[in-house]
């Protein structure tokens, strides 16, 4: 049999055998068309751009009756726009066509200057005629194999269309361009070869592509959360940064050298996303990477179970009634596993006899006796002074963190300093806390001393200027 033949028509004239019948789309087993508005302007921005198109495969009979095999799809889009009064629509991307335009200048020469078009909600018959003459005269390829019946024709049709199309999550990755090769590189990493429980069907499906972007979304730009994926890729490729990448890389390193066969099955697709923001959370709170695997144990185990969140509701009754990717549900999501992974490392760290008043006089290096004869005085006054600075729901205002903030105010009772101003800057500012108190204090003593030479430093420049 002879090899198929190559044939190159203008689109016009394609497009005019097709209306003839020359070229026929109604082969008894070809597909009805399925093509939706965005893939139609799509191909009509390709054409007008002079970007490539595959060849259309056709099936010859003996009397020259062309028969399409593979290509129907985009035959019938491109007859739409040139003969069926299709309008372009709002939603397209890329929309700005340049081309060349033709006008005569004053000494009557026809010249060529450069220009743009908008096609957005444009028919054909919009289009300036510089562009029309550009579609209608675009190459489009096809390759023809001759002598086929109708038998024949069907075999090619199972055979150039045993192709599987894109899916809503590989689509949407291509809207991140800026990222996709790093992203192929995190991908590479131990922790999604082996430290997760995706099957191989999420792994070519671009759901763990997905993962790594959502996870991206929700611990860099949780207040811009997108749902869909698409709009979240496109978020990324102009707002993410390769610092954010770098970081997720490194915890995803730190995980592979502590999550084991019993705890991996908690990185699946539904819940992976929150569990790596989880980890970048715990990353802040200095302590050992193995206390995070020890706290998933417990939680796998015992907790996921048995304790519920201040709605009531365990951990997996969260999402009950609204999507997963609710941005409600994931903020109430990482809401209780924070208070849980607090309880948890509190547990683990602290002495349970250990009293507030020992907590207070051995931070502060006070006698315990006067801590103890003043402690009623002291909650009182960081009562007022918390009512005054910080807001309800504040992280900080919470049990877990009482010693530590008890402990500041008496530190600025003591120094004779005032906390007011400050504590509001630092309650806004953070919402992850150290779960080990006296790290947690020490770390706010550190940040309000930083705080307090720099208000001093302008002071002085103020007081300097005026001065003068």
């Amino acid at each position: 049999m002879a090899r198929p033949r190559k044939q190159t028509y203008t689109l016009d004239m394609y497009l005019k055998k097709n209306k003839k019948g020359d070229i026929d789309n109604n082969a008894e087993v070809q597909r009805n068309f399925v093509w939706n508005k965005e893939q139609i302007n799509e191909l009509v921005v390709t054409v007008l751009t002079d970007d490539y198109i595959p060849p259309i495969i056709l099936g010859e009979e003996e009397d020259s009756k062309l028969h399409i095999v593979d290509g129907g799809c985009r035959t019938s889009a491109l007859i739409m726009y040139k003969y069926g009064n299709h309008k372009i629509t709002s939603s397209i991307e890329n929309s700005l066509i340049p081309y060349k335009k033709k006008v005569v200048d004053e000494d009557g020469r026809v010249i060529y200057e450069d220009a743009v078009f908008d096609i957005k909600n444009k028919t054909y018959e919009k289009l300036p005629e510089e562009l029309k003459e550009k579609f209608d005269e675009y190459q489009i390829e096809t390759v023809i194999h001759e002598c086929s019946d109708s038998s024949r024709i069907s075999k090619y049709i199972k055979r150039y269309n045993n192709h599987v199309a894109m899916n809503t999550d590989q689509k949407a990755f291509t809207y991140i361009d800026k990222f996709a090769g790093c992203i192929r590189k995190i991908l590479d990493s131990r922790f999604f070869v082996e430290c997760n429980n995706y099957s191989e069907k999420d792994k070519t499906k671009g759901v763990v592509e997905r993962i790594v972007v959502e996870t991206m979304m929700c611990m860099n730009h949780f207040d811009n959360w997108k749902t869909q994926a698409k709009a979240a890729c496109k978020y990324l490729n102009h707002h993410a940064t390769q610092e954010e990448f770098d970081v997720f890389a490194d915890n995803l390193h730190r995980l592979e050298r502590i999550v084991t066969d019993d705890i991996k099955e908690i990185f699946n697709k539904k819940d992976s996303f929150v569990f790596l923001t989880l980890f970048d959370r715990f990353t802040k709170l200095g302590a050992e990477d193995k206390k995070f695997a020890e706290f998933l144990r417990v939680f796998k185990t015992e907790t996921r179970f048995t304790s519920r969140n201040e709605k009531g509701l365990l951990f997996d009754e969260i999402d009950k009634d609204l999507s997963t990717k609710d941005k409600q549900v994931i903020t109430d999501k990482l809401n209780m596993l924070e208070n849980l992974m607090a309880g948890f490392l509190r547990r683990e760290e602290e002495p349970e006899d250990v009293s507030i008043e020992s907590f207070v006089a051995g931070n502060l290096g006070l006698d315990i006796g006067l801590v103890r004869d003043n402690i009623d005085f002291y909650e009182e006054c960081l009562t007022d002074l918390t009512d005054q600075s910080i807001r309800d729901g504040s992280r900080l205002l919470q049990k877990e963190n009482h010693a530590s903030l008890l402990a500041m105010f008496v530190y600025s009772f003591e120094n004779n300093v005032d906390l007011k101003d400050w504590l509001t800057q630092y309650a806004s500012g953070h919402n992850t806390y150290f779960a080990d108190q006296k790290k947690n204090f020490l770390h706010m003593k550190a940040e309000f001393e930083k705080y307090e030479k720099a208000r001093r430093a302008v002071q002085s420049v103020l007081g300097g200027s005026h001065g003068g």
